[in-house]
């Protein structure tokens, strides 16, 4: 691979690049198109550099408006050259993920989407919720939009299957079965021994229902009924009857979109100037099992540049691959994604844009959807774009506030002090921005000192993972207030952006909403009937305060399971795990007899006072002070 760099240009409009552009290489590769400050504004693939980035700087040549203003920001190009197109492909992905240009289709990572896992390494397979799926030979399903679909999901599994709700860890250790198999929801393969082999077919029915091939499970079981029926074994025709009758309900709530039982992913695009939108259907046996919608602003490109770089990402993460996948717009280089997806799917994947018959209206149906999202994705621009022009009005800001900062101090009398400061984008939180602060002031319960320590350490490190606010907005009062001008006078940003404090009522001298102090101003802001821009900032204060005192609990949790476990003699860290697992708290191990403490593995009668001393001392000094 060689790199090759243009010298920055001052006026790419007025000369754009043509003497550079001649020395660029006819290899395939990857460019950065960067601007004057050296970030890198977009990142493309060509099987061709030169006639790529010709196809940019020619003279006259006329492109679209997000083309144009993306090009009128170039100061510089950089080119990679590959041996292969596949390499240049591959290459570009990396370099988006690593860096994000904000003119690329960049998929958000799908962290904070829950998602199923069945951990089929497991003797006794669970299903969790996780917002991650790793590459640990676990089955992952999803991800699901929002979690209380999850949850309802899984309800359903864990009613009609009984899976195993316990972690295997207490499996050998239970003295009694647990609570969901006293309930009927569980086969109960902690507390007795279970056949393997007859849970891994109940296994194999859960995913084969989350996999949407639940007409084949209802054939399958309605088969297994009528045997049982025939037998005489009526007590398990009955169960099957049930689990039959589940799923058939379930059935009717789904739509049957074709005929031919396949599995397929449908893609649609509807681009609308700076914003785009890309719907994806998942249909499973025939059936549509849901739709999820990715929203990108100022994505450069057609509808087939766009395609092409989201079906590349979103399928590099993804769960599951379908055999086939239609959409509206073939990608750019349709058999180089096919033969990305194929290779990860490690079968032969089909990209198709149908023009007639059933695939053809599913490709409408998601046109359609992405048409109704992007709408609905553009009203709540405009509206968040409002409110923001009218607190920037009614609170005089020299700037639209499109960033906001928000910082909170929390700590138990003085002690594991902590700071949070969180995010909001365009009146959205922004929760990849959110940071955790431990603060080092020795000061006991000084708000004020906190505060000073939380905003020097933010300010005095400034760059393209830490951008200025266009608002600091602090939680607390003028005192508050007043430390966070001494520190932005200290580090000369005074004038970089506004500031302000939020601070709540005080319903005993008669108050009745929050308080909002400015720079320069004794009182607080009345906002009259402007109640809606008092809100987003309480909004945003209290999702500083939950950010701060989750860590704070977290922290103060951690230490208080090493002060009171860990310092025991005979107490590891295995054996701590072990104590914690079985008894599930503290507190428990607190109140456990000697006789439960030494039914586990390792833990003798001389232990076992131990610890029970050690605990009964911390809890008496603790109801001391």
């Amino acid at each position: 691979m060689e790199t090759q760099a243009s010298p920055k240009h001052s006026d790419p409009a007025a000369a754009p690049f043509t003497e550079e552009v001649r020395h660029v290489v006819s290899l395939p590769g990857v460019y950065l198109m960067r601007d004057k400050e050296g970030g890198i504004l977009y990142v493309g693939k060509a099987r061709n550099l030169k006639k790529r980035l010709q196809s940019y700087f020619q003279a006259h040549r006329p492109h679209d408006p997000k083309t144009s203003l993306m090009l009128s920001k170039v100061a510089s190009f950089e080119t990679l050259s590959t041996h292969t197109e596949k390499e240049a492909l591959i290459l570009e992905s990396n370099l988006i993920k690593r860096h994000r240009p904000r003119y690329n289709v960049n998929l958000k990572d799908d962290k904070r989407y829950p998602s199923l896992k069945l951990n089929i390494n497991d003797p006794y397979p669970t299903l969790t919720i996780v917002r991650k799926i790793g590459s640990d030979g676990a089955l992952y399903f999803g991800p699901y939009a929002s979690s209380g679909a999850v949850r309802q999901t899984i309800k359903f599994i864990n009613k009609t299957f009984k899976l195993c709700k316990c972690r295997c860890e207490t499996f050998k250790k239970r003295a009694r079965p647990c609570l969901n198999f006293q309930m009927g929801l569980c086969m109960g393969p902690c507390f007795m021994d279970i056949d393997p082999g007859l849970y891994r077919e109940v296994v194999k029915e859960v995913v084969a229902f989350l996999r949407g091939r639940t007409p084949a499970l209802i054939r399958k079981i309605k088969k297994q009924m009528l045997d049982a029926a025939q037998n005489q074994a009526y007590e398990r025709a009955a169960m099957l009857r049930d689990k039959l009758f589940a799923l058939e309900q379930t059935l009717e709530k789904q739509v049957s979109v074709t005929a031919d039982h396949k599995d397929r992913d449908v893609v649609g695009i509807t681009i609308e100037d700076d914003l785009s939108v890309i719907t994806l259907l998942r249909i499973r046996g025939g059936y549509l099992l849901g739709s999820r919608h990715f929203s990108f602003e100022n994505a450069v490109g057609s509808e087939q540049d766009q395609i092409d770089a989201f079906l590349r990402q979103y399928y590099e993460s993804a769960p599951h691959v379908p055999k086939e996948v239609v959409v509206s717009h073939l990608p750019v280089d349709k058999d180089l994604v096919e033969e990305l997806l194929s290779d990860q799917k490690n079968a032969r994947v089909t990209i198709t844009a149908p023009q007639r018959g059933d695939k053809e209206k599913l490709v409408q149906m998601a046109v359609q959807n992405s048409h109704q999202a992007l709408k609905e994705k553009r009203r709540l621009i405009d509206s968040q774009l409002d409110l923001l022009e009218r607190l920037q009005k009614r609170l005089h800001f020299k700037r639209l506030p499109q960033r906001i900062e928000c910082f909170d101090n929390s700590s138990l009398g003085g002690t594991e002090p902590v700071s949070g400061m969180v995010v909001f984008a365009h009146g959205a939180p922004q929760p990849s921005g959110y940071r955790r602060y431990k603060l080092l002031s020795s000061q006991k319960s000084d708000d004020y000192a906190y505060m000073a320590e939380v905003l020097r350490r933010r300010f005095s490190k400034v760059d393209d993972h830490n951008p200025l606010p266009d608002l600091l907005l602090v939680d607390g009062g003028k005192g508050q207030l007043n430390v966070a001008i001494a520190i932005l006078l200290d580090l000369n940003l005074i004038d970089a952006f506004d500031v302000a404090g939020i601070a709540k009522k005080d319903p005993f001298v008669g108050e009745h909403q929050d308080k909002v102090y400015l720079m320069g101003r004794a009182n607080p802001v009345q906002f009259g009937r402007d109640q809606d821009l008092l809100l987003f900032l309480q909004r945003i204060r209290d999702e500083a305060h939950r950010w701060a005192i989750t860590f704070q609990r977290k922290r103060r949790h951690g230490n208080t399971l090493h002060s009171l476990l860990d310092e025991i003699d005979g107490v590891g860290p295995a054996r701590k795990s072990q104590l914690l697992n079985y008894f599930g708290s503290l507190d428990n191990i607190a109140a456990a007899s000697l006789t439960e403490l030494q039914s586990q593995p390792g833990i003798s009668e001389r232990l076992a006072k131990t610890i029970k001393a050690a605990l009964s001392a911390e809890k008496h000094q603790g109801s001391q002070t």
